[in-house]
């Protein structure tokens, strides 16, 4: 399989599960960079040492934070378990980056209500603000 028949059929089976588009672009960024941090080679041919090595030098050489390592995580899982159905139980050695300890900030009503009442035009912007607020939904949902 092709480096561009790999793409195409790792987008194929994220279209057929319903992943996002910026899932699915986020997916194929992180499997492009780990074929060619593994010398551009084809998956297949590598093994689980060549997948811990690629995370873990996004946590010790990269310093990403442990969200980005994870999405990567996902992605080589996702890879290698729907796409080229190979098993992904030996994931277990490799160096995790640390979650900082934080908590999500949450506005109180009266916060929401001056946040609101600044938008004054009552246009396309305060329907999508209305909208990320009343219903959860993602930035690129409500714009959509």
């Amino acid at each position: 399989m092709a480096r561009s028949s790999l793409i195409a059929a790792l987008r194929g089976a994220l279209r057929l599960r319903h992943y996002s588009i910026r899932t699915e672009e986020a997916y194929v960024g992180w499997v492009c960079r780990f074929v060619r941090f593994s010398g551009l080679r084809h998956p297949r041919e590598l093994g689980p040492s060549d997948v811990t090595r690629f995370l873990s030098s996004l946590a010790v050489e990269r310093r990403v934070s442990a969200s980005t390592q994870n999405q990567a995580l996902s992605a080589l899982v996702f890879l290698y378990r729907d796409v080229l159905d190979m098993p992904v139980g030996w994931l277990n050695a490799l160096v995790r980056a640390k979650r900082p300890g934080r908590l999500p900030v949450v506005l109180t009503r009266d916060e929401v209500r001056r946040v609101l009442s600044r938008l004054r035009d009552g246009g396309a912007a305060t329907l999508v603000v209305g909208l990320l607020y009343s219903t959860g939904m993602r930035l690129l949902e409500a714009l959509r």
